[in-house]
């Protein structure tokens, strides 16, 4: 049996033949295609590929057969997968789907992307046959008795062990873990869901016995997924009614409401396995017409690459579920060049539409004059190498200027370990550098395009932006249960890095942001850091229309220079009010703050709030 087709195609360099074939994989292969398409891969160095092209058609891919490696990946769970789509070390390939839709099955990446250049993937549907995360129709509950019951269809197979509810899927499985609400009626998160969940599924452990007298003598972090449950144990207990329906007990929030969808996918730590996209030390990626209805993890998560594209590169959910994909629908981590994600739709995935940041990685030996020791510092970093020889590396000691202190080019890095590594740099480090310092990669972030993109229906934020070269958002869409934008220097949890300058929003619209339950600005500028050190620059918000049931539409701390113009504030009603006291804007620890030609249609008691720390601001 034929499964592709051969088309030669002949380069010339210095006078020496290459032959790169283009390759056409037919609907033969389509029951189960990863041992074909895998097997040609891996067959490149003999014989190099212009092009992959699939004739139009559904194909399966299972893991069983396919390409497996080790994999640290930045913000999912670090583990053993596998992949039809092992490209490494390739230049100027193209993948053509031509309009197929490629369902996987089981914890796989369908495109491992590495140490390549100039890749483009297109026109091509990306689904899962069972969906990584579960849902349950809430159709009674019992704020009394601190119960309430869901209905869970036959797409969700499930089993109660000792209490406790797992949900079992071809080559996975997952407890109820983090849990939200969403509303059927809009296909969207529930208005308020902070109210009802997360579920309250674990508590206090009611028996220990000298877990105390445990040390460590190196940091250790209590978040990383082998001690995080050490402590804790099942608050909930479940019991199944009949088939398909089962009670839940002992949730301490406000009972789930009747109607509303409560979705789960598992433990946090454990639950990002299979993200779509997994792009790495690549230079030159373009994702066109690409349609993601689930991955387990990110849509597109890249990390040391740069000049990636995403162009009609859309995440939404099929299949009348709730969730596309179970994270960020992209993310990129020390990402360099261009960044541009444009017409595209990023819809219902369970985290924000895009997070852009460094890492932040804490000096804890000093090892010679120019050599220092540095630790990953969360456990979704495990891996990371943060930069190339000749990066520019900036010294960060944020209790004193959120900017570096100081810079430094790399000479190399040694890689001991997933947590540890040693840089040396061509420079003597300064004197009074010292252990708990934080460096950051001043090479490593792009000039960031986000344009003509529809966000919302989704968990968390819009945009998730920590950049400070350029970045321009404009003529986008936002409806997102969080923040639409929000710009934060973040150095106690994740270790993101970089505090952003250069930033213009304009022309967008922002529909009931915030409607998730938490008390945040639409647009939000924050820092961990408790301070009044200027972390944020050059910041232009122009011509948006802010249609919102809530008052707080910015909220600004350490910021120095900021334009608000010509800007349309009007209330939409669509929800009650959460937060009347607040002002529509909120302005704290900055300077250089001006408000000119804004519309404001509220109806806040306040417009304008300011604290001591900033100039007299009038709202006009």
């Amino acid at each position: 049996m034929t499964f592709f087709t051969v088309l030669l195609t002949v380069f010339c360099i210095n006078a020496q033949t290459i032959k790169k074939e283009s390759v056409l994989f037919n609907n033969s292969i389509s029951e189960d295609a990863t041992f074909t398409v895998v097997s040609r891969i891996l067959l490149a160095k003999e014989k190099p590929i212009s092009e992959i092209k699939f004739k139009k058609g559904i194909y399966h891919f299972y893991p069983d057969k396919g390409y497996e490696s080790f994999q640290y990946i930045s913000n999912h769970g670090d583990l053993m997968v596998n992949t039809p789509f092992p490209i490494e070390g390739f230049k100027n390939l193209t993948i053509d789907g031509q309009g197929s839709t490629f369902v996987f099955h089981g914890v796989m990446i369908p495109f491992l992307i590495e140490k390549s250049e100039n890749i483009t993937v297109k026109n091509i549907t990306i689904d899962w046959s069972q969906a990584f995360h579960s849902e349950g129709l809430i159709v009674a509950n019992d704020q009394k008795n601190e119960t309430f019951d869901m209905q869970i269809s036959d797409e969700y197979p499930y089993e109660i062990r000792n209490g406790q509810l797992y949900f079992v899927k071809e080559y996975y499985e997952h407890n109820m873990g983090q849990t939200i609400l969403y509303d059927p009626e809009r296909s969207a998160i529930a208005f308020n869901t902070e109210t009802y969940t997360s579920i309250t599924t674990k508590g206090k452990s009611g028996v220990a016995n000298n877990i105390e007298n445990i040390t460590y003598k190196y940091i250790h972090d209590q978040r990383a997924p082998e001690y995080k449950n050490i402590g804790s144990e099942s608050r909930i207990r479940v019991e199944q009614l009949k088939s398909g329906l089962v009670r839940v007990h002992g949730h301490k929030k406000k009972m789930p409401p009747v109607g509303m969808v409560l979705v789960m996918k598992g433990e946090q730590g454990f639950n990002r396995v299979s993200p779509a996209f997994k792009v790495s030390h690549t230079n030159g990626f373009n994702g066109t017409n690409i349609n993601i209805h689930h991955a387990g993890g990110m849509g597109i998560i890249a990390e040391n690459s740069s000049d990636l594209i995403l162009d009609n590169f859309n995440i939404t959910p099929s299949n009348g579920r709730m969730v596309s994909t179970t994270a960020d629908a992209t993310h990129f981590v020390g990402c360099r060049g261009k960044v541009v994600l444009k017409n595209s739709t990023f819809n219902n995935q369970l985290d924000d539409a895009s997070n852009v940041h460094g890492t932040y990685q804490k000096i804890v030996d000093v090892l010679a004059d120019n050599k220092i020791g540095v630790r990953m510092m969360h456990h979704q970093q495990k891996g990371f190498v943060i930069g190339q020889p000749n990066d520019t590396i900036g010294l960060v000691r944020l209790e004193n200027s959120f900017f570096p202190y100081s810079k430094v080019t790399i000479k190399n890095i040694e890689y001991l370990n997933s947590r540890y590594q040693i840089i040396t740099f061509n420079e003597d480090l300064p004197k009074d550098l010292k252990a708990g310092d934080l460096i950051e990669n001043l090479s490593a972030y792009p000039d960031l395009l986000v344009q003509n993109c529809k966000i919302g229906s989704n968990r968390a934020r819009g945009l998730l932006i920590s950049n400070p070269l350029n970045t321009i958002i404009e003529n986008n869409f936002f409806n997102t249960e969080m923040e639409a934008i929000l710009i934060p220097v973040e150095s106690g949890h994740w270790f993101e890095s970089g505090n952003a300058a250069n930033v213009i929003i304009r022309n967008n619209v922002f529909r009931d942001c915030q409607h998730g339950g938490k008390n945040r600005g639409v647009i939000r500028f924050a820092t961990d850091d408790e301070n009044q050190n200027i972390a944020f620059k050059h910041i232009e918000i122009s011509n948006n229309i802010f249609n919102q049931f809530d008052n707080l539409i910015l909220q600004v701390t350490n910021a120095d220079g900021l334009k608000f113009t010509g800007n349309t504030i009007t209330n939409s009603g669509t929800f009650p009010k959460l937060y009347n006291d607040n002002p529509a804007i909120d302005v704290s620890f900055s300077k250089n703050i001006h408000f000119n030609n804004n519309i404001y249609r509220g109806d806040a008691k306040a417009i304008l709030k300011t604290d001591a720390f900033s100039q007299s601001l009038t709202f006009k």
